[in-house]
This record gives structure tokens, sequence and C-alpha cells, in this order.
């Protein structure tokens, strides 16, 4: 069976089956799960890694390796949501990451908290997946930008909570509440699902697990010009946040001399430049379309990471210093995830699940390799961080002037 052209423009599914407010406040708490995984627990990373015994490549590998998981499992959901419905594979992710996230606080090893938490990056591709598949099943592809922004500010409101929460939990009961909090948020969103959401896929493909199949699907997406850029952009945006991220607990509190908690109130002015770089999307979005927008964020991204550079490179190694500039970088991010991730699925309207999954993989694929990397540069400097940082931040104005200019749809910034 052959797989349908990637430029149908027919909706999936008609908006009207999900209201707009629950559809919403579903993507978010489904695309939040990311954060969460995350931004709870990285308050925590110094002290569990020194609880267990373990060395700091051996406490990177925690992070690393549930997004190393995340990607790769995407691979195997995406054509299983196709075939399935996003529903049941929604489902399944959920109650798995539950149970791993029980497993994740209880372990007591190192190597078994490694191993609880590649299950919770195996479930959550599916979560995550699907919510990318979601926004394609409901929206055209500028509408899809426009409903992604609002869903990432829900993330990055959740975000705001979480390291301060992590950092205050971590403090009053130890690292081990900081993870157990992950199965409450996880219960909590598998119940709204299971109650309140019904299947967003008009039509399931029979065939997409049959491998002649799913190689042309593959085909489909790679071939597609469009997917590379936005891809590329989104890969990049993610590789200068996942350095911060894993690289930030260990130069900020054991290098530059912050308390947890602090620590914790820093992811949570990132997250609200984050959020303020989402609304700032959607107003862009509605003057400009997307080019013109990914271009501005280019140029926010490309003047953080080097304005970093330049204050580590005059000797000003300190808190005061260094964040402001990541605050225009995530500024940038907020514009680009939203843009980025609706424009990968945006040419694929029978086929979202596996170009949202090819999508997801390229981002944790690049993370994993930071994770690896980060584990053996980190020496007590800021450097690893800042070098990072100001690399990535190069590579996504690039990609964001470049390539998003050319294969970026022409009618995206007329379309209402």
């Amino acid at each position: 069976m052959s797989v349908p052209s990637a430029h149908i423009g027919v909706q999936q599914a008609p908006a009207e089956l999900v209201p707009p407010g629950l559809a919403i406040l579903v993507l978010a708490l489904l695309l939040s799960i990311q954060p969460v995984t995350t931004d709870l627990y990285l308050p925590a990373l110094p002290a569990l890694t020194r609880s267990l015994g373990a060395s700091v490549a051996a406490g990177q590998l925690t992070l690393s390796a549930l997004l190393l998981a995340f990607g790769c499992s995407q691979l195997a959901w995406g054509p299983l949501s196709d075939r399935f419905g996003r529903r049941p594979v929604l489902l399944a992710g959920l109650a798995l990451y539950a149970l791993a996230s029980v497993g994740a606080a209880l372990a007591p090893s190192m190597e078994l908290l490694v191993a609880w938490r590649t299950a919770q990056g195996l479930a959550m591709g599916a979560v995550v997946m699907c919510a990318r598949a979601i926004v394609r099943d409901l929206y055209t592809p500028l509408a899809g930008a426009r409903a992604m922004s609002k869903a990432l500010t829900g993330l990055g409101v959740i975000a705001c909570l979480c390291a301060p929460l992590g950092g205050l939990l971590t403090e009053w009961l130890g690292w081990r509440a900081a993870l157990m909090v992950l199965s409450i948020y996880a219960v909590a969103t598998l119940s709204l699902v299971a109650l309140r959401m019904p299947e967003t896929l008009a039509q399931r493909n029979p065939q997409a697990l049959h491998p002649a199949t799913l190689w042309r699907t593959w085909a489909l997406v790679l071939r597609n010009p469009t997917f590379w850029a936005f891809s590329l952009l989104t890969t990049a945006s993610y590789g200068g946040l996942f350095t911060f991220l894993a690289a930030s607990s260990f130069v900020y509190i054991d290098v530059l001399g912050s308390s947890r908690t602090h620590y914790g109130l820093t992811l949570l002015s990132t997250s609200t430049a984050y959020l303020l770089g989402t609304v700032l999307c959607r107003r862009l979005l509605a003057r400009w379309g997307i080019r013109r927008t990914v271009a501005i964020g280019g140029s926010l991204s490309a003047c953080g990471g080097l304005l970093m550079l330049l204050a580590a490179t005059l000797g000003w190694h300190s808190v005061a210093a260094l964040l402001p500039p990541f605050y225009l970088f995530m500024l940038g991010h907020g514009i680009h995830q939203p843009c980025g991730q609706s424009g990968a699925v945006g040419p694929f309207p029978q086929a979202a699940g596996v170009a949202s999954a090819l999508n997801g993989f390229m981002m944790m694929l690049a993370a994993f390799a930071i994770g690896r990397w980060l584990g053996e540069a980190l020496n007590g400097t800021v450097w690893p961080l800042v070098h990072g940082v100001a690399l990535w931040s190069v590579l996504l104005a690039a990609i964001a002037w470049t390539l998003v200019q050319r294969h970026a749809p022409q009618e995206a910034g007329h379309e209402r």
C-alpha cells in the first residue's frame, strides 16, 4: 500500500472533536512530561550522585540514557500510533512511565537508577511523540504552530515550577522525593487522558507496521527538505538547552557556589524566559509568518550564546554575568520549538506519527551525544557550559537564516 502524498492539505480529524481548551491543556501536560522528567531532578543530580557513590559521568548517564531511550523509542511509537491511534499508545506510555518513576525513586544503586530512567525515556517517547502528532491531526501547519506555542506556554509555566520544587524537595526530603513526584504527575495526566481525551486520528493506517510501508514512509519523510530544515532547527535549539540543563547543576552549584534552592530559582528564571518566548512567538507569527519569526528567533539565539562566551572570555565567571545572556537564548528557544515541531510534521498529514518520531529522535540523539561529552568535559570550570551553548547558538542561527528561509512553506505567512 503506497504512502499518501506529503502535500495533501486536509486535516486528519475535525478540530471540534476536542474542545480547544481541552486540547491545549492535554497538549501542555503531555509535552511537559519532558521538562518535568529532567528539571525536577536536576537540583538533586549532584546529591544523588554522591549518595549512590557514583562518578559524575555515571550521574550524567541518568540523563543521557533517558534521552537516548526517549529518542530511539519514538521510531517505534510513531508507526504504532499511525496504526492503532494516538489514544492507546498514550495510555500505555503514561502507565509505563508511572511504573518506571516509582522504580527510579526506590532504586538502591546507580545501575538500577539508570535502568529505570531508561524505562522512563522509553515511555516518555510515546507521550511526547503522540502530542506532536495530535497537533497535526487537529490543525493545519500555521494553526498548528499557534496551538503548539500555546501548549508550550503551558509547558513553560510547569517548567517554572519544576526546578524550585525539585530544589525544595531535595533540601527537605532528599533526592528520592523529587523523583517520586514524577509518578504523581504521570497518574494525574493518565487519568485526564483516559477520561476526557478522544482519539484524534480520523483514519488509522492498517499497513503502517508493514516493513515495506515503513520504509516508504521513512523515505518520504527523510527526502523532504522542509522536514530537514525544521528538524535541524529544533535539534540545534534543543542542543543548546540540553547543554545548559546537563552542565548547569554542576557548574552553578559546584563551581559558582549556588545552593540547590538558588539553582532551582535559576532554572525557574530560564523557564520564564522560555515562556515569554512562546508568547512572543504567537505575536510574531500573526504579524510576520513562520519565516520571519524564525529569523528573529535566530538573532536572539546567536546574541545569547555569543554574549555568554564574551562574558566568560572577559573573566566574568559568575551567575550574574553568565545567566542574563542565556535568557536571550531561551527567548529564541520559545520561538524555535513551536515553529520547528509543527513545521517538521506539517507536510505529512497521513504520516504525522513517523515524522514526529524522526524529529524527536534527531533531538535526543544530539542530547545523548552532548551528555556523553559533558560527562568527560566537565572539569570544575564554566567552559564546557559556555562553549557548548555558544556553538549551538551559532549553528541554530545559521539554520534559521538559511535552510528555514529556503524550505518553509511560501504561503505560511499568509495562512489564516
